[in-house]
């Protein structure tokens, strides 16, 4: 099978991409290690984090081989997509349509999740060739939002981006989600006290809802 429909397919099986945005290199290596002690097969390491990079790199290559899909987020040029595909990156995320990172994806066969909010924005990221659509920022809108747009737009493979907790995330799925995203519910769980298996906890938490909520 290609890389392309095994990270797709990987992504779609676990239901969930686990969006890995924090202060350092070394933390996000260890909540991203601990995440995928709970489950985690799809994550997304934010490019906002210094030497971002270099933990694609060793996740990828430490992880690949075991189908964990190793991807890279906040990628906003064809440059920036370029430098992450060459370290490894399974798949790229952008907050908003960029056509540049979308076809130096597709030219070296690499999913793409691009941002999109509007019903306009949605369409012209899926014209774009973009994989998957993050509805991006979530929080605005909340799920009665995209109940509204996927209502026309079904057809569309929308993520949404923020907002997501095992409490509702039957409800997004209900609305019509293909997968959801999640953030700091799970990467910053060990801030209590800084015991990481709570992020172990909370990922193993979070996957089991989805779990249930796909039945």
């Amino acid at each position: 099978m290609y890389k392309k429909l095994r990270t797709l397919k990987t992504i779609d099986r676990s239901g969930a991409v686990l969006i890995v945005r924090l202060g350092n290199e070394d933390l996000a290596e260890r909540v991203a290690e601990a995440a995928i002690a709970g489950g985690f097969r799809a994550l997304e390491i934010t490019l906002s984090i210094p030497g971002a990079v270099n933990v694609i790199r060793r996740l990828s290559a430490k992880h690949g081989p075991s189908g964990v899909a190793v991807g890279a987020g906040t990628v906003l040029d064809e440059h920036s997509a370029y430098e992450c595909i060459r370290a490894g990156a399974d798949f790229l995320v952008s907050p908003q349509l960029n056509p540049a990172m979308i076809r130096t994806a597709n030219r070296y066969q690499v999913p793409t999740i691009s941002g999109a909010y509007t019903p306009t924005e949605l369409v012209e990221s899926a014209e774009a060739g973009a994989d998957i659509l993050k509805l991006f920022p979530t929080e605005a809108g909340g799920i009665p939002y995209v109940k509204s747009v996927l209502a026309p737009l079904a057809h569309l493979p929308v993520m949404p981006a923020g907002g997501v907790t095992p409490g509702n995330v039957a409800e997004w799925f209900a609305a019509g989600v293909a997968c959801v995203g999640v953030g700091s519910a799970v990467t910053k769980a060990w801030q209590p006290d800084g015991d990481l298996s709570r992020v172990t906890e909370a990922a193993s938490e979070f996957l089991s809802a989805v779990a249930e909520a796909r039945r």
